[in-house]
């Protein structure tokens, strides 16, 4: 389309087969949509698109993403606030007549699986290395592998004795994201495949005490936590998260959304990315004979071989070096 339209603290630019979404910095904008910066959404990645009526004289562009094909939306899982919604555009009701126009064209614009999950990511999480600081430790994640550093403060004595830990992406399965403003679904694990594991009902509320003597939850607000699913235990019952290795709780003051977030969606890409294979339950496919390899275009070998002379010439290459690479692209023809 190669349009833009710009609406309050949000501006989407649209290309052909994306749509760049752009955040504004400003003390109105969320911080999460600050952090995010922006957001490049190809049209395959959309399931929807939906126009409404908004608060105070405004209409809400939105559209809705497929499951599976944006980490962040999925490791979300329903929580997020309305005005924290990246796939939301809010517009003065004066340009409604615009914003039907843009989301007819979008409509049209979806590719052939909207109606399905994606089968792996279409949306990039924020890159590596990230960090935050929860109640009871700072959580780190260099793209390889995601550690926890514990508070003497805040830390419960459960984990202060299970030591500081560091878990290799391929040894988990998942990331589960809740959060501190508990709203939504309750923040169901995102998984590479599978089930979520279940929060353990018998399980009492965060309000063990840590190595200090303080209390293991942060005081005031709700309570969030990020923990992540080793592989193995992806059907075993979560129990408490403050007494939990693999995870680290925080509340309003700490481990915010923005920066929370971002991290379970950038571990969930790197969880899913190094997934193994599924193994086929059919029987095992007829082995096939190995195709030769293809033939150079000759005209391709000559202008090699002239180059490795004018090398050869000005001294580059030894007689031995141009006689052996010489051999190696008449070899190819």
């Amino acid at each position: 389309m190669g349009d833009v339209l710009a609406g309050f603290q949000t501006v989407w630019e649209f290309d052909t087969d994306s749509v760049l979404i752009r955040f504004e910095r400003g003390i109105r904008t969320p911080k999460l949509l600050q952090a995010l910066g922006e957001r490049h959404i190809p049209y395959e990645a959309l399931s929807a698109v939906d126009l409404a009526p908004g608060k105070r004289g405004t209409v809400v562009l939105r559209a809705v993403p497929r499951p599976g094909a944006d980490p962040l939306m999925d490791v979300a899982d329903g929580q997020l606030k309305e005005g924290y919604d990246p796939y939301r555009l809010v517009l003065p009701t004066e340009r409604a007549s615009l914003a039907e126009y843009y989301a007819e064209e979008l409509r049209g614009a979806l590719g052939p699986g909207a109606d399905t999950a994606a089968e792996s990511h279409l949306v990039a999480a924020p890159p590596p290395p990230l960090s935050f600081k929860a109640y009871d430790g700072k959580a780190s994640f260099d793209g390889k592998a995601v550690s926890f550093r514990w508070f003497w403060t805040g830390a419960s004595s459960a984990k202060w004795k299970a030591g500081d830990q560091r878990f290799r992406i391929d040894e988990l399965a998942g990331v589960e994201w809740r959060s501190p403003e508990n709203r939504g679904s309750g923040g169901a694990a995102a998984k590479a495949s599978g089930t979520a594991p279940a929060e353990d009902p018998e399980a009492p509320g965060p309000d063990a005490k840590g190595p200090a003597g303080k209390g293991s939850a942060p005081k005031g607000g709700g309570h969030g936590h990020l923990r992540l699913v080793p592989r193995g235990a992806e059907d075993h019952p979560a129990g408490r998260p403050d007494h939990d290795p693999a995870a680290v709780v925080f509340g309003m003051g700490y481990g915010l959304v923005h920066e929370s977030l971002p991290f379970a969606a950038a571990v969930l890409e790197a969880v899913r990315a190094s997934a193994p294979a599924p193994s086929a339950e059919c029987s095992p496919a007829p082995a096939r004979t190995p195709a030769a390899p293809a033939r150079r275009d000759p005209a391709d070998i000559a202008d090699r071989i002239r180059h490795l002379g004018e090398l050869h010439t000005a001294g580059l290459l030894t007689d031995e070096e141009f006689s052996a690479k010489k051999a190696e692209l008449l070899a190819e023809l």
